[in-house]
């Protein structure tokens, strides 16, 4: 993915990688008649950090709490969502890049919405929500109608693929979740995100 300046709040860093912060995500989804839709909530455009980008809730952790619970909590402050943290199975695990200076180890969760739940926007940290089946967000990302970030974009690229709620949610009990940290390569005019496995990154 290219980039010619970084997204709001994601300064570069030329100098020595700052140690990333544990944070936690949780993709909830539920079922409609034209496949799985998930949540996405929009932050505040006013926060230095990320302001504007469509997200699925999530943050820090707190002192001594794990990262489903800070994922369960999130989705309370964030959406007014109660989720069950027993509830939530892990789906991936991703690094900030060393060369962004704001880094954060996020832990991702899927979770499926409480039956007739109605997420409701704290209207501080976060201003709106949308069900979103994953291919309209990301054609929405495409069309720049939303502000998608970059883990953003690949998870909903992954969430293309289910079929169902239960699709989503057997396919990451089966999986085994390891670390992924994309590397930002500095060209002379953009900077551009590599995956591990891609032609460059190792370079």
């Amino acid at each position: 993915m290219r980039f010619d300046r970084p997204p709001p709040g994601e300064e570069l860093n030329t100098g020595e990688a700052s140690e990333p912060r544990q944070a936690a995500t949780v993709i909830v989804m539920r079922d409609s008649e034209d496949g799985p839709e998930v949540l996405l909530v929009q932050r505040n455009p006013e926060q230095r950090f990320m302001g504007g980008a469509w997200v699925f809730p999530g943050g820090s952790t707190d002192e001594g709490e794990d990262h489903a619970r800070a994922a369960m909590r999130e989705a309370k402050e964030e959406a007014g969502l109660t989720l069950d943290a027993a509830e939530l199975v892990p789906f991936s695990r991703w690094i900030t890049p060393e060369h962004v200076k704001v880094r954060f180890d996020t832990w991702f969760y899927v979770a499926a919405a409480p039956p007739g739940a109605e997420p409701v926007c704290d209207g501080n940290e976060c201003v709106d929500l949308r069900w979103m089946r994953p291919a309209d967000a990301l054609a929405a990302g495409e069309a720049s109608e939303l502000m998608l970030m970059f883990p953003t974009v690949k998870h909903l690229e992954q969430l293309v693929a289910f079929e169902s709620v239960d699709h989503a949610l057997d396919t990451a009990r089966g999986r085994t979740v390891e670390a992924i940290e994309p590397r930002v390569v500095i060209r002379e005019d953009h900077a551009e995100v590599l995956l591990p496995g891609e032609p460059g990154y190792d370079d």
